[in-house]
């Protein structure tokens, strides 16, 4: 434990950082699986309507990569590969035309 008052004031902020980044990470992470979980249904029923709800999915889980990135929580390689990842699932599960 330190002594030095900076020092336990320096612990204090690491630790309410550390709280403050996992609930960011937490939040990318659960966006993401629920949008996986939106293109696998479009891609057992390829409708309009879920097509939508994957759209809407994407863009509140770009949203929150973004806001992650930007408050310096993930890197930004780390938020263009997650990115990346979601918009590779919707290429792949869209019918070919």
């Amino acid at each position: 434990m330190a002594n030095i008052k900076s020092a336990k004031k320096r612990i204090q902020i690491a630790e309410r950082n550390r709280l403050h980044n996992k609930s960011y990470k937490s939040a990318v992470k659960t966006l993401m699986k629920s949008y996986f979980e939106a293109v696998d249904a479009y891609k057992a029923n390829p409708t309009p309507e879920a097509l939508e709800t994957v759209n809407t999915k994407q863009s509140l889980a770009y949203s929150k990569i973004d806001r992650a990135v930007k408050r310096g929580v993930l890197h930004g390689n780390t938020g263009a590969r997650r990115k990346s990842r979601l918009a590779q699932a919707l290429k792949n599960a869209t019918p070919s035309s």
